[in-house]
């Protein structure tokens, strides 16, 4: 079993479509790749980790207050997005490709 896990792993590595998707997802090496890696992935996360509870409280008090059924899932999402506070791995993800980025 676990030979056939390694070959289909050395099969898939080796595919020539599968190095081609990993090079197409590499970010530009412009100040618009750059950008948009911290803009998507790095910022998202420091303003969950310094900022989450805030907004969380903030959103769930306002819920209730809501004046329509789109303020009130706009509040909702805001509570799923910041409630569990900042993503280790989601920040990771951004260090390394921002990383990569410059190789």
């Amino acid at each position: 079993m676990k030979q056939k896990i390694k070959t289909a792993a050395k099969q898939f590595v080796q595919n020539p479509k599968t190095k081609q998707a990993f090079i197409s997802m590499k970010p530009a090496k412009t100040v618009w790749g750059f950008v948009g890696v911290l803009l998507f992935f790095i910022s998202p996360e420091i303003v969950a980790f310094l900022w989450g509870s805030d907004i969380t409280l903030y959103a769930k008090d306002q819920m209730p207050l809501a004046a329509s059924a789109i303020e009130r899932q706009y509040y909702e999402v805001l509570v799923m997005l910041f409630e569990d506070g900042g993503s280790w791995i989601n920040l990771g993800i951004g260090l390394a490709l921002l990383i990569w980025l410059f190789f």
